[in-house]
Protein backbone atom coordinates (compact mmCIF):
# COMPACT_ATOMS: atom_id res chain seq x y z
CA UNK A 1 0.00 0.00 0.00
CA UNK A 2 1.85 3.04 -1.26
CA UNK A 3 2.49 5.78 1.89
CA UNK A 4 0.36 8.61 1.74
CA UNK A 5 2.30 12.20 1.02
CA UNK A 6 2.08 14.95 3.93
CA UNK A 7 -0.29 17.07 1.31
CA UNK A 8 -2.77 14.36 0.99
CA UNK A 9 -2.89 14.02 4.88
CA UNK A 10 -3.50 17.63 5.48
CA UNK A 11 -5.81 17.43 3.23
CA UNK A 12 -8.06 14.42 4.94
CA UNK A 13 -6.74 16.82 8.03
CA UNK A 14 -8.70 19.96 6.54
CA UNK A 15 -11.92 18.04 5.32
CA UNK A 16 -12.56 15.63 8.64
CA UNK A 17 -12.56 19.02 10.39
CA UNK A 18 -15.05 21.05 8.40
CA UNK A 19 -17.17 17.84 8.51
CA UNK A 20 -16.61 17.55 12.29
CA UNK A 21 -17.02 21.13 13.07
CA UNK A 22 -19.98 21.16 10.97
CA UNK A 23 -21.97 17.81 12.42
CA UNK A 24 -20.84 19.80 16.09
CA UNK A 25 -22.72 22.84 15.02
CA UNK A 26 -25.92 20.89 13.98
CA UNK A 27 -25.80 18.74 17.02
CA UNK A 28 -25.53 21.62 19.50
CA UNK A 29 -21.59 20.59 20.76
CA UNK A 30 -19.69 23.64 19.41
CA UNK A 31 -18.79 24.37 22.76
CA UNK A 32 -16.96 21.10 23.15
CA UNK A 33 -15.08 22.21 19.87
CA UNK A 34 -14.14 25.29 21.13
CA UNK A 35 -12.92 24.18 24.29
CA UNK A 36 -11.48 21.33 23.69
CA UNK A 37 -10.41 21.17 19.76
CA UNK A 38 -9.96 24.57 19.19
CA UNK A 39 -6.75 24.60 21.51
CA UNK A 40 -4.96 21.95 19.65
CA UNK A 41 -5.25 24.01 16.48
CA UNK A 42 -3.96 27.18 18.37
CA UNK A 43 -1.14 24.73 19.67
CA UNK A 44 0.12 23.96 16.09
CA UNK A 45 -0.42 27.76 15.14
CA UNK A 46 1.85 28.71 17.97
CA UNK A 47 4.34 26.41 17.30
CA UNK A 48 4.62 28.20 13.58
CA UNK A 49 4.91 30.95 15.06
CA UNK A 50 7.52 30.25 17.15
CA UNK A 51 10.27 29.24 14.67
CA UNK A 52 9.35 32.01 12.10
CA UNK A 53 11.15 34.88 13.59
CA UNK A 54 14.19 33.18 14.19
CA UNK A 55 13.94 31.71 10.62
CA UNK A 56 13.74 34.90 9.05
CA UNK A 57 16.71 36.02 11.52
CA UNK A 58 18.79 33.74 10.69
CA UNK A 59 18.10 32.56 7.03
CA UNK A 60 18.93 36.30 6.33
CA UNK A 61 22.00 37.50 8.02
CA UNK A 62 23.37 34.16 6.75
CA UNK A 63 22.06 34.68 3.30
CA UNK A 64 23.08 38.22 2.64
CA UNK A 65 26.09 37.68 4.67
CA UNK A 66 27.21 34.81 2.36
CA UNK A 67 26.27 37.47 -1.04
CA UNK A 68 29.45 39.03 -0.44
CA UNK A 69 28.37 41.37 -3.17
CA UNK A 70 26.40 44.39 -2.18
CA UNK A 71 24.77 44.92 -6.00
CA UNK A 72 23.84 41.77 -6.03
CA UNK A 73 21.64 42.00 -3.21
CA UNK A 74 20.05 45.37 -4.42
CA UNK A 75 19.51 43.74 -7.78
CA UNK A 76 17.50 40.79 -6.00
CA UNK A 77 15.60 43.01 -3.72
CA UNK A 78 14.78 45.28 -6.56
CA UNK A 79 13.18 42.94 -8.63
CA UNK A 80 11.12 41.57 -5.53
CA UNK A 81 9.98 44.72 -4.60
CA UNK A 82 8.84 45.85 -7.92
CA UNK A 83 7.44 42.41 -8.64
CA UNK A 84 5.58 42.76 -5.18
CA UNK A 85 3.87 45.79 -5.82
CA UNK A 86 3.65 45.01 -9.41
CA UNK A 87 1.03 41.70 -8.63
CA UNK A 88 -0.83 43.78 -5.76
CA UNK A 89 -1.76 46.73 -7.85
CA UNK A 90 -2.48 43.73 -10.61
CA UNK A 91 -4.71 41.48 -7.76
CA UNK A 92 -6.18 44.65 -6.91
CA UNK A 93 -7.72 45.57 -10.61
CA UNK A 94 -9.03 42.10 -11.06
CA UNK A 95 -10.87 42.25 -8.24
CA UNK A 96 -12.40 45.63 -9.75
CA UNK A 97 -12.96 44.48 -13.05
CA UNK A 98 -14.80 41.38 -11.68
CA UNK A 99 -16.71 43.31 -8.96
CA UNK A 100 -17.88 45.54 -11.46
CA UNK A 101 -18.59 42.93 -13.85
CA UNK A 102 -21.02 40.89 -11.30
CA UNK A 103 -22.14 44.29 -9.16
CA UNK A 104 -23.02 42.22 -6.26
CA UNK A 105 -24.97 44.52 -3.67
CA UNK A 106 -26.94 46.18 -5.65
CA UNK A 107 -29.84 43.96 -4.92
CA UNK A 108 -29.03 44.32 -1.53
CA UNK A 109 -32.49 44.14 0.30
CA UNK A 110 -32.66 47.57 2.74
CA UNK A 111 -33.76 44.69 5.92
CA UNK A 112 -31.11 43.17 4.84
CA UNK A 113 -28.38 45.37 5.14
CA UNK A 114 -29.90 47.30 8.25
CA UNK A 115 -29.71 43.97 9.82
CA UNK A 116 -26.17 42.92 9.23
CA UNK A 117 -25.19 46.61 10.09
CA UNK A 118 -26.89 46.58 13.74
CA UNK A 119 -25.35 43.07 14.59
CA UNK A 120 -22.36 44.41 13.54
CA UNK A 121 -22.36 47.99 13.73
CA UNK A 122 -20.20 47.73 17.53
CA UNK A 123 -17.28 45.51 15.83
CA UNK A 124 -17.12 47.47 12.69
CA UNK A 125 -16.61 50.82 15.33
CA UNK A 126 -13.77 48.87 17.20
CA UNK A 127 -12.02 47.94 13.23
CA UNK A 128 -12.46 51.69 12.74
CA UNK A 129 -10.90 52.70 16.27
CA UNK A 130 -8.02 50.33 15.71
CA UNK A 131 -7.48 51.69 11.91
CA UNK A 132 -7.83 55.26 13.29
CA UNK A 133 -4.10 54.40 14.42
CA UNK A 134 -2.78 53.02 11.32
CA UNK A 135 -0.68 56.00 8.78
CA UNK A 136 0.79 54.45 5.64
CA UNK A 137 3.94 57.23 6.09
CA UNK A 138 3.60 55.86 9.86
CA UNK A 139 3.98 52.36 8.61
CA UNK A 140 6.95 53.11 6.26
CA UNK A 141 8.78 54.95 9.09
CA UNK A 142 8.36 51.98 11.16
CA UNK A 143 10.35 49.66 9.04
CA UNK A 144 13.27 50.95 10.81
CA UNK A 145 13.02 49.57 14.39
CA UNK A 146 13.77 51.61 17.36
CA UNK A 147 14.77 48.48 19.68
CA UNK A 148 15.57 45.62 17.31
CA UNK A 149 15.26 43.14 20.13
CA UNK A 150 11.39 44.41 20.87
CA UNK A 151 10.92 43.80 17.23
CA UNK A 152 12.19 40.10 17.25
CA UNK A 153 9.67 39.94 20.23
CA UNK A 154 6.92 41.45 19.44
CA UNK A 155 7.39 39.52 15.75
CA UNK A 156 6.99 42.82 13.63
CA UNK A 157 8.12 40.99 10.54
CA UNK A 158 9.49 43.70 8.39
CA UNK A 159 11.54 45.37 11.35
CA UNK A 160 13.14 41.88 11.60
CA UNK A 161 13.65 42.01 7.98
CA UNK A 162 15.42 45.42 7.83
CA UNK A 163 17.94 44.77 10.78
CA UNK A 164 18.36 41.49 9.67
CA UNK A 165 19.44 42.71 6.37
CA UNK A 166 21.39 45.66 7.93
CA UNK A 167 23.21 42.98 10.02
CA UNK A 168 24.23 41.04 6.98
CA UNK A 169 25.76 43.70 5.21
CA UNK A 170 27.83 44.70 8.16
CA UNK A 171 28.92 41.28 8.12
CA UNK A 172 29.91 40.70 4.97
CA UNK A 173 31.90 43.84 5.04
CA UNK A 174 33.44 42.93 8.31
CA UNK A 175 34.65 39.90 6.49
CA UNK A 176 37.04 41.60 3.93
CA UNK A 177 38.95 43.11 6.88
CA UNK A 178 38.95 40.89 10.39
CA UNK A 179 39.86 37.22 10.17
CA UNK A 180 37.27 34.98 11.76
CA UNK A 181 33.92 36.73 10.31
CA UNK A 182 33.18 33.49 8.37
CA UNK A 183 32.85 31.50 11.54
CA UNK A 184 30.17 33.89 12.77
CA UNK A 185 28.58 33.52 9.17
CA UNK A 186 28.52 29.77 9.35
CA UNK A 187 26.86 30.11 12.89
CA UNK A 188 23.83 31.84 11.52
CA UNK A 189 23.61 29.28 8.82
CA UNK A 190 23.86 26.49 11.10
CA UNK A 191 20.93 28.12 13.28
CA UNK A 192 18.71 28.56 10.07
CA UNK A 193 19.33 24.72 8.81
CA UNK A 194 18.27 23.96 12.95
CA UNK A 195 15.02 25.93 12.63
CA UNK A 196 14.03 23.80 8.99
CA UNK A 197 14.46 20.57 10.81
CA UNK A 198 12.47 22.45 13.62
CA UNK A 199 9.60 22.32 10.68
CA UNK A 200 10.08 19.16 9.59
CA UNK A 201 9.44 18.21 13.13
CA UNK A 202 6.49 20.51 13.29
CA UNK A 203 4.68 19.07 9.80
CA UNK A 204 4.38 15.36 11.29
CA UNK A 205 1.16 16.72 13.34
CA UNK A 206 0.42 19.47 10.66
CA UNK A 207 -2.95 16.90 9.52
CA UNK A 208 -4.34 17.38 13.47
CA UNK A 209 -3.14 20.64 13.75
CA UNK A 210 -5.46 21.50 10.56
CA UNK A 211 -8.26 19.12 11.68
CA UNK A 212 -8.29 20.99 14.97
CA UNK A 213 -8.22 24.84 13.31
CA UNK A 214 -10.81 24.04 10.66
CA UNK A 215 -13.19 22.35 13.61
CA UNK A 216 -12.78 25.46 15.41
CA UNK A 217 -13.65 28.11 12.79
CA UNK A 218 -16.81 25.47 11.07
CA UNK A 219 -18.19 25.15 14.32
CA UNK A 220 -17.76 28.93 15.62
CA UNK A 221 -19.51 29.54 11.96
CA UNK A 222 -22.15 27.67 12.54
CA UNK A 223 -23.57 28.10 15.96
CA UNK A 224 -26.71 29.02 14.16
CA UNK A 225 -27.01 27.62 11.45
CA UNK A 226 -30.57 29.28 10.62
CA UNK A 227 -28.11 32.73 10.82
CA UNK A 228 -25.62 31.47 9.18
CA UNK A 229 -27.95 30.60 6.20
CA UNK A 230 -29.37 33.75 6.03
CA UNK A 231 -25.68 35.40 5.87
CA UNK A 232 -24.80 33.09 3.49
CA UNK A 233 -27.92 33.44 0.91
CA UNK A 234 -27.82 37.53 1.41
CA UNK A 235 -24.00 37.84 1.03
CA UNK A 236 -22.88 34.73 -1.20
CA UNK A 237 -22.96 36.94 -4.42
CA UNK A 238 -19.90 38.96 -2.39
CA UNK A 239 -18.23 35.91 -1.51
CA UNK A 240 -18.32 34.26 -5.32
CA UNK A 241 -16.83 37.26 -6.51
CA UNK A 242 -14.26 37.49 -4.16
CA UNK A 243 -13.48 33.91 -4.64
CA UNK A 244 -13.34 33.98 -8.23
CA UNK A 245 -11.68 37.14 -8.19
CA UNK A 246 -9.22 35.24 -6.05
CA UNK A 247 -9.10 32.59 -8.64
CA UNK A 248 -8.70 34.55 -12.05
CA UNK A 249 -5.35 35.98 -10.54
CA UNK A 250 -4.00 32.87 -9.12
CA UNK A 251 -4.51 31.08 -12.47
CA UNK A 252 -3.71 33.89 -15.04
CA UNK A 253 -1.59 35.86 -13.13
CA UNK A 254 0.70 33.44 -11.68
CA UNK A 255 1.13 31.01 -14.41
CA UNK A 256 1.78 33.60 -16.79
CA UNK A 257 4.83 34.96 -14.77
CA UNK A 258 5.92 31.04 -13.86
CA UNK A 259 5.64 29.88 -17.71
CA UNK A 260 7.47 33.17 -19.51
CA UNK A 261 9.89 34.22 -16.73
CA UNK A 262 10.97 30.95 -15.74
CA UNK A 263 11.50 27.54 -16.65
CA UNK A 264 9.69 25.57 -14.07
CA UNK A 265 6.95 23.55 -14.80
CA UNK A 266 3.52 25.38 -14.05
CA UNK A 267 2.59 21.55 -12.72
CA UNK A 268 5.79 21.27 -10.21
CA UNK A 269 5.08 24.63 -8.70
CA UNK A 270 1.75 23.92 -8.06
CA UNK A 271 2.01 21.00 -6.82
CA UNK A 272 4.89 21.96 -4.41
CA UNK A 273 3.22 24.76 -2.99
CA UNK A 274 -0.05 22.60 -1.92
CA UNK A 275 0.88 22.17 1.89
CA UNK A 276 1.79 25.84 2.58
CA UNK A 277 -1.69 26.74 0.33
CA UNK A 278 -3.60 24.20 3.01
CA UNK A 279 -1.70 25.73 5.72
CA UNK A 280 -2.33 29.13 4.64
CA UNK A 281 -6.49 28.02 4.40
CA UNK A 282 -6.20 26.49 7.62
CA UNK A 283 -4.12 29.52 9.32
CA UNK A 284 -5.20 32.80 7.99
CA UNK A 285 -1.56 33.70 8.56
CA UNK A 286 1.12 33.99 5.93
CA UNK A 287 3.79 34.48 8.84
CA UNK A 288 2.59 31.39 10.77
CA UNK A 289 2.69 29.48 6.94
CA UNK A 290 6.45 30.82 6.36
CA UNK A 291 8.65 28.15 7.23
CA UNK A 292 6.24 25.83 5.31
CA UNK A 293 6.85 28.08 2.18
CA UNK A 294 10.42 28.30 2.67
CA UNK A 295 10.64 24.71 3.09
CA UNK A 296 8.33 24.06 -0.27
CA UNK A 297 9.55 26.74 -2.29
CA UNK A 298 13.16 25.68 -1.82
CA UNK A 299 12.67 21.38 -1.70
CA UNK A 300 9.94 21.43 -4.06
CA UNK A 301 10.60 23.96 -6.45
CA UNK A 302 14.27 23.90 -6.19
CA UNK A 303 15.11 27.80 -5.67
CA UNK A 304 18.28 28.90 -4.34
CA UNK A 305 18.51 29.28 -0.17
CA UNK A 306 19.95 32.59 -1.44
CA UNK A 307 17.18 33.92 -2.99
CA UNK A 308 14.46 32.15 -0.79
CA UNK A 309 15.77 33.43 2.48
CA UNK A 310 15.30 37.04 1.17
CA UNK A 311 12.53 37.08 -1.14
CA UNK A 312 9.91 35.13 1.59
CA UNK A 313 10.35 37.06 4.15
CA UNK A 314 10.11 40.25 2.62
CA UNK A 315 6.97 39.20 0.87
CA UNK A 316 5.40 37.54 3.88
CA UNK A 317 5.31 41.19 5.13
CA UNK A 318 4.67 43.83 2.29
CA UNK A 319 3.10 41.21 -0.54
CA UNK A 320 -0.86 41.11 -0.09
CA UNK A 321 -2.26 40.55 -3.58
CA UNK A 322 -5.13 38.84 -1.82
CA UNK A 323 -5.48 41.44 0.53
CA UNK A 324 -5.36 44.05 -2.26
CA UNK A 325 -7.62 42.32 -3.88
CA UNK A 326 -10.48 41.64 -1.75
CA UNK A 327 -9.92 45.31 -0.57
CA UNK A 328 -11.01 46.54 -4.08
CA UNK A 329 -13.88 44.16 -3.93
CA UNK A 330 -15.08 44.95 -0.89
CA UNK A 331 -15.15 48.49 -0.91
CA UNK A 332 -17.23 48.19 -4.18
CA UNK A 333 -19.85 46.63 -2.65
CA UNK A 334 -20.05 48.28 0.29
CA UNK A 335 -20.91 51.13 -1.74
CA UNK A 336 -23.29 48.87 -3.86
CA UNK A 337 -25.17 48.06 -0.74
CA UNK A 338 -25.21 51.46 0.50
CA UNK A 339 -26.24 53.04 -3.18
CA UNK A 340 -23.12 55.17 -3.16
CA UNK A 341 -21.61 53.69 -6.48
CA UNK A 342 -17.86 54.82 -6.71
CA UNK A 343 -16.60 56.52 -9.95
CA UNK A 344 -13.31 55.54 -12.24
CA UNK A 345 -11.45 57.64 -10.21
CA UNK A 346 -12.39 56.53 -7.09
CA UNK A 347 -11.82 52.88 -8.01
CA UNK A 348 -8.10 54.81 -9.50
CA UNK A 349 -7.83 55.57 -5.61
CA UNK A 350 -8.83 52.57 -4.22
CA UNK A 351 -5.81 50.60 -6.39
CA UNK A 352 -3.07 53.12 -4.90
CA UNK A 353 -4.42 53.25 -1.48
CA UNK A 354 -4.76 49.20 -0.87
CA UNK A 355 -1.54 48.60 -2.93
CA UNK A 356 0.57 51.23 -0.28
CA UNK A 357 -1.58 50.17 2.99
CA UNK A 358 -0.46 47.00 2.53
CA UNK A 359 3.39 47.40 2.69
CA UNK A 360 3.77 46.55 6.49
CA UNK A 361 0.46 44.99 7.06
CA UNK A 362 1.04 42.25 9.71
CA UNK A 363 0.67 39.37 8.41
CA UNK A 364 -1.94 37.74 10.79
CA UNK A 365 -5.29 36.77 10.81
CA UNK A 366 -8.38 39.42 10.40
CA UNK A 367 -5.89 42.47 9.67
CA UNK A 368 -7.32 43.09 5.75
CA UNK A 369 -10.31 44.24 7.84
CA UNK A 370 -8.78 47.10 9.70
CA UNK A 371 -6.59 48.52 6.39
CA UNK A 372 -10.16 48.15 4.86
CA UNK A 373 -10.95 51.31 6.74
CA UNK A 374 -8.46 52.94 5.37
CA UNK A 375 -9.64 52.54 2.00
CA UNK A 376 -13.29 53.11 2.86
CA UNK A 377 -11.93 56.59 4.07
CA UNK A 378 -9.90 57.28 1.02
CA UNK A 379 -12.99 56.80 -1.17
CA UNK A 380 -15.50 58.68 0.85
CA UNK A 381 -17.58 55.76 2.25
CA UNK A 382 -18.64 55.60 5.50
CA UNK A 383 -16.71 52.85 8.20
CA UNK A 384 -20.14 51.43 9.50
CA UNK A 385 -20.03 49.51 5.79
CA UNK A 386 -17.84 46.68 6.95
CA UNK A 387 -20.16 46.07 9.25
CA UNK A 388 -22.25 44.45 6.19
CA UNK A 389 -19.10 42.41 5.11
CA UNK A 390 -17.77 41.24 8.98
CA UNK A 391 -19.78 38.35 9.24
CA UNK A 392 -18.18 36.38 6.06
CA UNK A 393 -14.71 38.11 6.39
CA UNK A 394 -12.74 34.97 8.37
CA UNK A 395 -13.92 32.37 5.46
CA UNK A 396 -12.47 34.86 3.02
CA UNK A 397 -9.45 35.55 4.94
CA UNK A 398 -9.16 32.10 4.84
CA UNK A 399 -9.18 32.44 0.79
CA UNK A 400 -7.06 35.46 0.26
CA UNK A 401 -4.24 34.16 2.55
CA UNK A 402 -3.60 31.59 0.08
CA UNK A 403 -3.19 33.51 -2.51
CA UNK A 404 -0.98 35.55 -0.29
CA UNK A 405 1.01 32.52 0.04
CA UNK A 406 1.22 31.53 -3.74
CA UNK A 407 2.50 35.12 -4.83
CA UNK A 408 5.55 34.73 -2.48
CA UNK A 409 6.39 31.67 -3.98
CA UNK A 410 5.93 32.94 -7.57
CA UNK A 411 8.13 36.11 -6.88
CA UNK A 412 10.72 34.35 -4.98
CA UNK A 413 10.78 31.73 -8.48
CA UNK A 414 10.72 34.12 -10.64
CA UNK A 415 13.59 36.67 -9.03
CA UNK A 416 15.63 32.92 -8.37
CA UNK A 417 15.17 32.23 -12.13
CA UNK A 418 16.54 35.59 -13.35
CA UNK A 419 19.47 35.09 -11.32
CA UNK A 420 19.98 31.44 -12.16
CA UNK A 421 19.25 30.16 -9.14
CA UNK A 422 16.84 27.54 -9.36
CA UNK A 423 18.01 24.02 -9.37
CA UNK A 424 16.62 21.74 -11.98
CA UNK A 425 14.11 18.93 -10.58
CA UNK A 426 13.24 19.09 -6.64
CA UNK A 427 16.05 18.42 -4.34
CA UNK A 428 13.83 16.76 -1.78
CA UNK A 429 9.87 17.04 -2.23
CA UNK A 430 8.22 18.97 0.02
CA UNK A 431 5.01 16.22 0.67
CA UNK A 432 7.63 13.10 1.45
Amino acid sequence: MPKLAMHWWILIGLVAGVAYGYVAALTGHTAHVLDFIAPIGRLFLNLLKMIAVPLVLFSLVAGVASLNDSSKLGRIGGKAIALYLGTTAVAIAIGLVVVNLFGPGQGLATETREKLLAAYGEAATEKAASAAQVSIVDQLIDIVPTNPFGALADAQMLQVVFFALMLGIALTRLSRRVEGTAHVIKVFQLLSDAIIEMVQVIMKIAPLGVFAMLAGVVADLGKDPGALGDLLSSLGGYMATVVIALLVHYLVVYSVLIKVFTKVPWSRFAKAMIPAQLLAFSSSSSAATLPVTIRCVEQGVGVDEEVSSFVLPLGATINMDGTGLYQGVAAVFIANALGLPLDFGQQLMIVLTAALASIGTAAVPGVGIVMLVIVLKQVGLPEAGIGLILAVDRPLDMCRTVLNVTGDATVATVVASSEGLVHEGERHHPAA
